[in-house]
């Protein structure tokens, strides 16, 4: 059974003309002679000229009735290439403080900070990881909506929810780390309630917020607790990713005489009991990333856990008929004009 499709159904008013045609060719004047009686007209059987007489209006009708059912583009999609979207709402939340020049997540490259591993994985997040196509994980949230939002003393909403994943993964690539001191912070609970405010707006019925911080609140108006409880109202899963190495880490400081860059321990502070009391309020959960293998992983997980699966049948390949009825219309108007000429012509 086909499911008929019609690329322009208004080119169908033009059927109305298929009687109109029928009529006008049907009823013509038709050839006469001239009789004294009737009578033995009436005595003879009808030939199979007489009954096929009006065949050639016919088909000229049916003609008319087959184009304009190809004009209006018929086609039957390609069952094949039916697909099940999975599709969520997604806010990525980014801690981009001065803490995240930290070089503790790649241990044999000190040249690479906390925000570029960062970037690194949410690319594969969004985009897939092509050694892992193979399986659900890894292959990306293609038909996921997903923002972001970055904070450090502020919050801001650098990309709103899109399918446009190139275009967000361009605004990753060009986050950095704030440099101003009067920047600088940990404005988490802003951050999260940012992302809660766009996913709020927004239609799907399955949205999670990913907050990644390796600090301590520490700014703004609004308490990390508070805006938890907001997600919480608003249907909002939040997971959450401590990221940084346990106890020390790596930091870049510039001499102030020589203005030499040097790295520099310094104690890691992660405010983990507030992250996890975060995820556990919103129904999320909350995870430590202390290198960059671990946070693939907690990507992965998160990955297959926000798999929420909408059916849907959407067509990418349709079989085209408006060839084939131009060919019948065509074969029908030479049947006519051929039957017309011939077999059954009227003589005036």
């Amino acid at each position: 059974m086909f499911d008929w499709e019609l690329r322009d159904p208004w080119f169908l008013s033009l059927a109305l003309l298929a009687p109109m045609v029928y009529y006008l060719l049907a009823k013509r004047s038709p050839a006469s002679i001239t009789y004294s009686s009737l009578m033995v007209l009436g005595q003879t059987p009808r030939s199979m000229r007489t009954r096929l007489a009006n065949t050639p209006a016919l088909l000229l009708a049916c003609a008319v009735l087959t184009m304009s059912v190809a004009l209006a583009g018929p086609r039957t999609p390609d069952a094949e290439t039916r697909v099940r979207r999975e599709g969520i709402a997604i806010v990525m939340v980014v801690d981009r403080s001065g803490s995240m020049q930290a070089r503790d997540l790649v241990k044999d490259n000190t040249e690479i900070d906390r925000l570029d591993v960062v970037k690194e994985r949410f690319e594969q997040f969004v985009l897939g990881n092509e050694a892992q196509r193979s399986s659900d994980v890894g292959r990306g949230r293609s038909d996921d909506v997903i923002g972001l939002v970055a904070f450090a003393r502020y919050a801001d909403s650098l990309c709103p929810l899109t399918l446009d994943h190139g275009s967000l993964i361009n605004i990753v690539h060009d986050l950095q780390i704030v440099t101003e001191r009067n920047e600088d912070g940990t404005a988490l609970g802003e951050g999260l309630a940012l992302a809660v405010e766009r996913l709020r707006r927004h239609p799907t019925q399955s949205k999670v917020a990913i907050v990644l911080t390796d600090g301590v609140n520490n700014a703004g108006d609004i308490n990390p607790i508070q805006a938890a409880e907001l997600a919480r109202t608003e249907g909002v899963k939040v997971y959450c990713i401590g990221a940084g190495t346990r106890g020390l880490a790596p930091v870049p400081v510039r001499d102030p005489f020589t203005r030499k860059i040097f790295l520099q321990p310094a104690q890691v502070e992660i405010d983990e009991k507030t992250l996890q009391a975060i995820a556990q309020q919103t129904g999320g959960r909350y995870f430590r990333a202390t290198d960059r293998k671990a946070l693939a992983e907690i990507y992965d997980q998160i990955d297959r856990l926000e798999r929420t699966e909408v059916t849907e049948l959407r067509y990418l390949q349709y079989q085209e008929w408006y060839r084939t009825l131009v060919i019948v219309t065509l074969a029908m108007i030479g049947a006519s004009e051929l039957l017309a000429g011939s077999f059954l012509r009227r003589l005036p």
